[in-house]
């Protein structure tokens, strides 16, 4: 199955909170039990990475703003207001990003693919 097209706004300074559920051809919840997730958004060239997000489970440099909801299917992203306030600092981006699961046999799956807008804060 081909990944879902959504876009949405992050707005800087913020607290950002999107939760999608992930669902087979028959509309049944897909049990994430096992999974984790990662997602990037980028300059529209590609050349510059803006968010590098894991689930809670994992470590590194990325920010652990995703969360698995195990057999309900869902996949919440989740950003504090000091995370989303680091973004975007002086202008606005209009950025490209994926969403992957990876299966614990380690098989890939992007389920959405877009553009991710990041609205300047300006009361701060």
């Amino acid at each position: 199955m081909p990944a879902g097209r959504y876009s949405f706004t992050i707005e800087q300074g913020a607290t950002f909170s999107r939760t999608i559920t992930y669902r087979n051809s028959a509309g049944v919840a897909v049990n994430l039990t096992g999974y984790t997730a990662r997602m990037k958004a980028k300059t529209a060239d590609l050349a510059t990475t803006i968010l590098d997000l894991v689930d809670a489970g994992a470590s590194g440099s990325q920010i652990n703003a995703i969360t698995l909801g195990g057999a309900a299917g869902t996949v919440t992203l989740a950003l504090t207001p000091a995370q989303t306030a680091a973004l975007a600092a002086t202008t606005d981006f209009d950025l490209v990003y994926d969403l992957e699961i990876v299966s614990a046999g380690g098989v890939v799956t992007r389920l959405l693919e877009g553009r991710v807008k990041v609205a300047r804060e300006v009361t701060v």
